[in-house]
Parts: structure tokens; C-alpha cells; sequence
């Protein structure tokens, strides 16, 4: 039996997050690079999600993750 996945928002917000932390893509890349850390069979999925929120896949990635807080040092 096949399990349905659904992508939110916020997930995909996290992801991107994590993305850009570890340095795997840089947040002044287009959001579609994520389609490189996300399998295929689940990238349609996420495209679809991301369009409903009013996101373009040539968007930035910073776009997609949006407001950044910054702990003091």
C-alpha cells in the first residue's frame, strides 16, 4: 500500500532552511534547485504546493523561506 505524502508549506520553508544551513544551496538561488534534494516521484508534489502558495519556481529561495531571526552573538 502506497502512503500519500503531502508537502505543507512550512515543510518545504523547512527544508530550504536546512538546505541553505548545511550549504547544500544558497538562498539567492532559484527555488527550483531544491528539485536536486527532493526525489522526483515527490517533486510534483512539492511544485504543486509551492504554486499554491503563490510561489514561482524562479523565485528566490530566500523568498521561500522568508523572515530570518538572527540570534546575538
Amino acid at each position: 500500500m502506497l502512503q500519500s505524502l503531502h508537502y505543507s508549506i512550512d515543510l518545504i520553508r523547512d527544508e530550504a532552511r536546512h538546505l541553505v544551513q548545511k550549504g547544500a544551496i544558497d538562498r539567492h538561488q532559484p527555488i527550483y534547485t531544491l528539485c536536486r534534494h527532493i526525489p522526483a516521484r515527490e517533486w510534483i508534489l512539492v511544485e504543486a504546493e509551492l504554486e499554491s502558495s503563490g510561489f514561482l519556481l524562479r523565485d528566490c529561495v530566500a523568498d521561500l523561506m522568508g523572515r530570518e531571526d538572527w540570534d546575538n552573538d
